[in-house]
């Protein structure tokens, strides 16, 4: 039987993208990228978010397209952010179809229509993208947001990139694994923590080097901080948009820490039968909080 730390080692490998992966994600972002060239004047665009910071968990699901907007679409930014977002959303649809593609606070989704099989797998297809309009502004970006008074906020991917960058590196290489990890959790227990890059942000103050070499007891303390720390406000890493943690009200977090407390109990739990030599029981216990892509062999 395989044991509990080898199981985390291949959870951690289920989780990473694989090639086939990352060759659809390239091919359906040439396709995204091509639509919204021939729609709009675009100055340069990119693959960012947790995909391009290599947090993503599979299955693949909203991969982010960063499209900047040259001089010609200024007009939109003297209107409201709705405009700009249904024209994008206009445009994707007559390629995609109405039923597949929508609005969102920031974006708009193109859901290509691909479902999990009852191991969590899609076939190495993507499930979605998010298209993200932008406008340079000074060394950052400008994209519509919803939510907030002014219907636009400053953002900058790069410098998220960057942090996560050098929080794997003071980890042992460990840290996008854990926050993988995390985010499976999440998406297993019904999302909990919203969105999931508050997983990120709370892991770069949270996961203090160094890497201690045991899954187990990483994890059992990752849910203990969380829980901990959950009702704090949690800004923008790169200080230019708002609070990561805004779609945290206070029941959010109250519910968050109840399921965060629960995890650290069943990690302890598990914990605890892998030491009596109850292999099977702890690997089962691993899957219950984790799901489908936790191996028990």
């Amino acid at each position: 039987m395989i044991t509990v730390q080898d199981a985390f080692r291949k959870f951690r490998t289920n989780l990473e993208l694989r090639d086939k992966e990352q060759e659809d994600a390239q091919r359906r972002h040439r396709d995204i990228r091509e639509v919204m060239k021939r729609s709009f004047s675009l100055d340069r665009d990119f693959l960012t978010g947790s995909y391009k910071r290599h947090t993503k968990t599979k299955p693949l699901k909203d991969v982010d397209i960063f499209c900047v907007l040259g001089d010609e679409e200024r007009h939109y930014r003297d209107k409201n952010p709705s405009f700009l977002l249904g024209d994008v959303e206009k445009e994707l649809a007559r390629e995609y179809g109405d039923s597949n593609v929508s609005q969102q606070r920031r974006s708009v989704c193109v859901d290509f229509g691909i479902k999990e099989d009852e191991n969590g797998e899609t076939g190495d297809k993507v499930m979605s993208f998010d298209v993200v309009p932008a406008f340079a502004k000074n060394n950052h970006y400008e994209i519509p947001d919803m939510d907030t008074a002014s219907g636009w906020t400053d953002t900058d991917p790069e410098v998220h990139a960057d942090l996560a960058v050098k929080a794997q590196a003071a980890y042992d290489r460990q840290w996008k694994g854990l926050v993988r990890m995390m985010k499976a959790w999440n998406r297993h227990q019904g999302k909990p923590i919203k969105p999931g890059f508050l997983i990120e942000v709370m892991a770069l103050e949270v996961l203090f080097p160094p890497w201690g070499g045991t899954y187990t007891r990483e994890i059992q303390a990752f849910f203990a901080t969380l829980a901990d720390r959950i009702h704090e406000t949690w800004p923008d890493p790169a200080g230019l948009g708002p609070d990561v943690s805004d779609r945290m009200a206070t029941a959010d977090c109250d519910n968050a820490r109840k399921v965060l407390r629960e995890s650290e109990q069943r990690a302890a739990l598990a914990i605890r039968l892998e030491r009596e030599g109850k292999n099977g029981e702890a690997l089962r216990t691993w899957k219950d909080l984790f799901g489908k892509q936790f191996p028990l062999s």
